[in-house]
């Protein structure tokens, strides 16, 4: 399945690219950090550039970056922007595909 701009729902920051990859390819309404509908955040896209280019979409994060609980920067960015954000993790976090 494709992506489609005007049905786009979701972005999965590059912190879960396996899983955004997965997603993009499953649904239409998912992309993912260097995904060509949103070529504002290509791989390696600073957070706080990323943050406004997805909420000026008004999209949902995905992500599983294991540290956002110690960076207070980052999670004020991301409430300042308005985002909702799905975060996976957890103490004992395993890869993206672990059982």
């Amino acid at each position: 399945m494709v992506a489609k701009a005007e049905r786009l729902r979701f972005y999965v920051d590059e912190s879960a690219l396996g899983l955004g990859k997965t997603l993009a390819a499953a649904r239409e309404d998912v992309v993912h950090a260097g995904h060509p509908l949103i070529p504002e955040c290509p791989l390696g896209t600073p957070d706080p550039d990323w943050i406004q280019a997805v909420a000026a979409r008004s999209l949902i994060v995905i992500g599983r970056d294991k540290r956002i609980r110690t960076r207070p920067a980052e999670v004020q960015h991301l409430v300042s922007a308005g985002l909702r954000v799905f975060q996976i993790g957890g103490k004992k976090d395993s890869t993206t595909w672990a059982g």
